[in-house]
């Protein structure tokens, strides 16, 4: 029974690489290497308890928290948002190593897992819940401590907050979260075709740089800003968070599932065939 399963599954992949329609072999292979990794992991997390959800997305957001820590300090020493979110990478490099979870981080893996047959979508909305809320609780406590720690911060964070609360609903705000949306997946992409983890050091730091360093609007990083900016007595409360918030989620999973996840899936056509085909004889 194993070998044949095991002669099945090579059958499978041969016939993928051969649908893929490119004479690269090399290529080939690494586009089904991706492939299964994006699933294999997918799938795990899915599958994750709450407990598991709950726990890896509160690291997820005291770690993001440090990230958010260095932007501030860098700012306030340098007024410059570029250098700012270069530090803010110390953020999604402790996310990477210590496989903590970002609720933005779910579009591509998650979903293709999904798509793949692996997991339901009940799985995947029990995940995104679940890591929203933990990465926020987690992130407002990090911030408490630090506004308490580092009050000198506190002025920084007010007016690095009053960037988003002020912001008007506008087109230039829905672009700003759409982007940040792409970006980060973008960023994942990357990291799930890297093969060594400095590559993926190298990806978390581009989507650092990119998303801190140009003040794109995401639901998680700008939502700790605003936090502290509370904490230090800002002049703006927890409903002009919520007023910025709710439409910066939509955007940031509208860019990250209609982008690049999207186009991820139209290009694996294929091999998502391929893996329900699979799910679908294991049964």
């Amino acid at each position: 029974m194993a070998l044949d399963q095991t002669r099945d599954d090579d059958t499978h992949e041969d016939r993928a690489r051969e649908e893929l329609g490119s004479t690269d072999a090399p290529a080939e292979d690494e586009v089904v290497e991706a492939f299964d990794r994006i699933v294999g992991e997918g799938a795990q997390r899915l599958h994750r308890t709450w407990r598991e959800v709950l726990s890896t997305g509160l690291a997820g957001g005291l770690e993001v928290g440090v990230g958010v820590l260095a932007l501030l300090a860098v700012y306030a020493e340098t007024g410059s948002h570029l250098l700012a979110g270069l530090a803010f990478s110390i953020g999604f490099i402790a996310l990477l190593l210590a496989r903590s979870e970002l609720f933005t981080e779910g579009f591509l893996v998650p979903v293709t897992a999904v798509v793949a047959g692996r997991a339901s979508v009940a799985q995947l909305a029990k995940l995104w819940v679940g890591t929203l809320v933990a990465n926020l609780a987690g992130g407002w406590l990090v911030m408490w401590l630090v506004v308490h720690a580092l009050p000198e911060l506190g002025v920084t964070a007010i007016e690095s907050a009053t960037t988003f609360v002020d912001a008007p609903l506008a087109l230039e705000s829905l672009c700003l979260a759409f982007l940040a949306g792409s970006s980060i997946t973008l960023m994942t992409r990357m990291q799930q075709g890297a093969d060594s983890e400095a590559g993926k050091i190298v990806a978390s730091v581009a989507g650092a740089f990119v998303l801190a360093g140009l003040v794109l609007f995401h639901s998680i990083l700008d939502s700790l800003i605003i936090f502290a900016g509370i904490h230090a007595g800002g002049p703006f409360d927890y409903g002009d968070w919520l007023a910025w918030f709710w439409y910066t989620t939509l955007l940031n999973m509208a860019g990250g599932l209609l982008v690049v996840t999207t186009l991820r899936l139209v290009r694996s056509k294929h091999l998502i065939e391929r893996e329900r085909a699979a799910v679908a004889g294991g049964r």
